[in-house]
C-alpha cells in the first residue's frame, strides 16, 4: 500500500513527494525564510515575481535552494490578464522556467480572484507552453474549463488570502476533485495544521501556503507542524475514515459473550 514516502504526484512531468508548497513572503528575514523551507519539507516554492527587488544585495531567491527547491513563480498583485500574462513572460525571460501559478486579483478588499480573466491568461499562457497553474474561486466549472485548456493543475482557494479561516466549502471541493484529470492544490486561506490536514483528507492533491506559516509566532516550528499535518492528513485519506453515523456503533463484538 502507497504511504507518504513512495506516494508520489505528478506536476508538469516531475514526481514530487512533498505535498506541501510554501510561499516565500512576510518573513523576517532571508535566514527566517531558508530556515523554515527547510523545516517545511516542501519541494515546491513559490515567489512573487513583482515584489522581487533587483536593487537588493539580497532578494528572496536567495533564500531557495534550486538544486532542493522546484521555483514557482507567481504573478500576485496582478489584476488584469494583460499584466499577469507580462510577469509571466518576465520570469519566463529571467530564468525562473516555464512553470507559474497564475493570479489575476478581481477585488482589492478580498483578494478574490478574477475568474474570467484568469481563464482568459490561462488561454494565452498555455498556448504559449507554460505549465500553468491557476489560483482561481472554489468553482467547479471553472476548475474544468481550466484543466480542459490544459493547465497543469488548478488552485482552488481555501478562503480569502491571508485569512486563516480554513476550509470553508469542503462541498464544493469534492466536486471539484469527483471531476478533475490534473492535480487539485489548495491555495489560501489555511491558518492551522487542521486545516492542512482537512484539505488533505478530503483528497486534494497538495496544499500551499504562506501567511500560515510566516505569520505564525514561531514560524519554524509552524513550518514543521504543516509537514506533519499534510503527512497525515494524506495518510488518513488512503486508509480510508469510517462513514459517519447518526447512533453509536459498539467497538467490541456482542457475540460470544460470556453469560
Amino acid at each position: 500500500m502507497a504511504t507518504t514516502t513512495d506516494d508520489g504526484w505528478q506536476l508538469a512531468g516531475k514526481t514530487y513527494f512533498s505535498r506541501l508548497l510554501v510561499g516565500t513572503g512576510k518573513y523576517a528575514d532571508i535566514a527566517q525564510t531558508r530556515a523554515a523551507l527547510d523545516q517545511s519539507g516542501a519541494e515546491i516554492v513559490t515567489v512573487a515575481v513583482r515584489r522581487i527587488d533587483r536593487s537588493q544585495a539580497q532578494t528572496v531567491l536567495d533564500a531557495i535552494d534550486r538544486t532542493r527547491h522546484t521555483l514557482l513563480p507567481n504573478t500576485a498583485g496582478c489584476y488584469t490578464a494583460q499584466d499577469a500574462i507580462r510577469y509571466a513572460n518576465l520570469a519566463r525571460e529571467a530564468g525562473m522556467g516555464d512553470l507559474i501559478k497564475l493570479e489575476v486579483i478581481g477585488d482589492r478588499l478580498t483578494l478574490f480572484p478574477d475568474n474570467q480573466a484568469t481563464l482568459e491568461a490561462a488561454k494565452v499562457l498555455v498556448a504559449d507552453g507554460f505549465a500553468v497553474l491557476p489560483y482561481i474561486g472554489d468553482d467547479p466549472v471553472l476548475c474544468k474549463k481550466l484543466q480542459d485548456l490544459g493547465c497543469a493543475a488548478v488552485m482552488p482557494l481555501g478562503a480569502p488570502i491571508g485569512s486563516g479561516l480554513g476550509i470553508r466549502n469542503p462541498h464544493n471541493l469534492q466536486i471539484i476533485l469527483q471531476q478533475a484529470t490534473v492535480p487539485v492544490l489548495v491555495d489560501a486561506g489555511v491558518g492551522t495544521a487542521s486545516d492542512a490536514a482537512i484539505a488533505l483528507e478530503l483528497g486534494c492533491t497538495a496544499v500551499l501556503m504562506n501567511t500560515a506559516i510566516a505569520g505564525a509566532q514561531d514560524p519554524i516550528r509552524m513550518a514543521r507542524a504543516m509537514r506533519l499535518a499534510v503527512q497525515a492528513g494524506r495518510e488518513a485519506f488512503l486508509a480510508g475514515r469510517i462513514p459517519r453515523k447518526l447512533h453509536a456503533a459498539a467497538s467490541s463484538p456482542l457475540t460470544g459473550l460470556l453469560g
